[in-house]
């Protein structure tokens, strides 16, 4: 027998989980099926793990420099097991959180773990966990089922032993030197962590900068930070093939324009990308269209071509941060319960590189700027000059800004301590349609981080006098 719903949701993620309970509290019989674990990618092997071992990380490096601050400390002795449990603990307290949310606080959600695939249109077969199949149809289908890791094609690797970020957050020894071959946002907070737990990392990408879509000033700040701290870059490199002889280290071959350099490490983690999960849904069946990298094609509402039948989060393609996929949620929930449509290719974009000190951005680049020909002028401020940031010795990075004819800020780049807090304040001017004036003008406490505000905007000028 089929039953039968309002809503399908497959996939447990930051965009399913709250459709689901906006849904339920609505009124509409919600059914929400997931093959793994609950929260997605964000809570399971993505901002949460990653972010915990960052603080493990970060204090082991407060402690070997200490004496900076007049402490007199040993080197810090790290306790991997310890660290991973912690990390452990903190996502088995979220994940536990959304099972509740979804099945004690919200009885009118019914929640099956299995695997489902289309049969039609808005009809689907979930193979559930214990052995036993359920056909289900809805009039509206929410596709949730985010991304995995992808593998370059690089000859030998399907032969050797390697990470993909997901399996590396589940290691149990900290690698002796670990080798990186990616060198995203991703690729740089590991390089980070694992370098302070006391790991050689090596971080190996094929454009010239890391980053390389940030300015080439923000790349190359960014890269000198890391490698202030020990972390070692071959950029420009084109991985050739991977090896692996009977001691178990591993040998990475890649092009530079020097010639071939081999590589050599104990673990190596691949972080050059993902895939969508789309190829075992039964997408055919349903007639949803899919783009030639496999990511459902979507519109403005985030509706697919099939009528009914919608797709959020990171498996449609665009920019695959969790905060984005919650805002999928918001898209569909006002469009569709309080008919209030809103286009989701029409909404700013800000991310943060949680290394320390952090990188956010948001709005427009000097590259994007460029690009679109937007008049602009630039003002950039070393952190050092910031009073908060002498008297904490957190002096590393600059602040970045665009601001257009009318004194509007168009964008920033925050490489600071604490530089996701401060990019997000400049967000809040820009969504407030704010002046530079204005903040320039505006009482800050003082010693605060924010304070910067006030002294950025006086080093404006045009681009070619930065």
């Amino acid at each position: 027998m089929t039953t039968s719903y309002d809503v399908l949701i497959i996939g447990s993620g930051q965009a399913g989980n709250p459709l689901a309970v906006s849904f339920a509290k609505a009124g509409r019989k919600v059914v929400l099926v997931e093959e793994k674990f609950f929260g997605g990618s964000c809570i399971n092997y993505g901002c949460t793990p990653t972010k915990a071992l960052l603080a493990s990380a970060e204090r082991a490096h407060h402690v070997r420099t200490a004496a900076e601050y007049g402490i007199e400390a040993s080197e810090p002795k790290v306790d991997f097991a310890a660290v991973m449990a912690r990390k452990n603990h903190i996502v088995g307290e979220m994940r536990e959180g959304t099972v509740k949310n979804l099945t004690e606080e919200q009885p009118d959600i019914t929640v099956l773990h299995g695997h489902a695939e289309f049969t039609g249109p808005r009809s689907l077969r979930v193979a559930l966990d214990d052995g036993h199949m359920q056909e289900l149809e809805a009039k509206l289908v929410f596709i949730n089922t985010g991304t995995h890791a992808a593998a370059p094609d690089v000859e030998g690797l399907t032969e050797v032993p390697y990470f993909t970020p997901t399996q590396l957050l589940d290691t149990s020894e900290l690698p002796e030197h670990l080798l990186i071959l990616g060198g995203s946002y991703i690729g740089l907070e590991f390089g980070q962590i694992f370098r302070r737990l006391g790991s050689q990392v090596t971080i190996i990408e094929s454009n010239p900068h890391v980053l390389s879509r940030e300015d080439d000033d923000v790349c190359d700040a960014m890269q000198q930070l890391l490698a202030d701290e020990g972390v070692e870059f071959v950029l420009g490199a084109k991985a050739r093939r991977v090896s692996q002889n009977a001691e178990g280290v591993l040998t990475l071959s890649v092009d530079t324009e020097e010639g071939e350099r081999r590589l050599r490490g104990t673990h190596l983690l691949v972080a050059t990308g993902r895939k969508p999960n789309t190829n075992k849904l039964g997408l055919d069946k349903a007639g949803v269209e899919l783009d030639e990298n496999g990511y459902i094609k979507v519109d403005d509402d985030l509706l697919t071509n099939v009528p009914g039948v919608y797709a959020l989060g990171d498996v449609h393609g665009g920019p695959q941060f969790t905060h984005i996929s919650y805002d999928d949620y918001r898209v569909v929930r006002d469009a569709i319960l309080h008919d209030k449509p809103r286009s989701a290719k029409q909404r700013p974009l800000p991310y943060v590189v949680f290394t320390e000190p952090q990188l956010g951005r948001v709005g427009l680049s000097e590259k994007q700027a460029q690009e679109k020909k937007v008049a602009y002028r630039v003002a950039s401020m070393p952190v050092a000059t910031i009073g908060r940031a002498r008297e904490t010795g957190h002096t590393a990075g600059f602040i970045k800004v665009l601001v257009d004819e009318e004194n509007h800020i168009l964008g920033t780049a925050v490489l600071s301590e604490q530089g996701g807090e401060i990019m997000t304040m400049l967000q809040l001017a820009m969504a407030g349609n704010l002046t530079c004036t204005i903040l320039q003008n505006m009482v800050l406490a003082h010693p605060t981080w924010a304070e910067a505000l006030n002294n950025l905007f006086s080093k404006l000028m045009p681009p070619d006098e930065a």
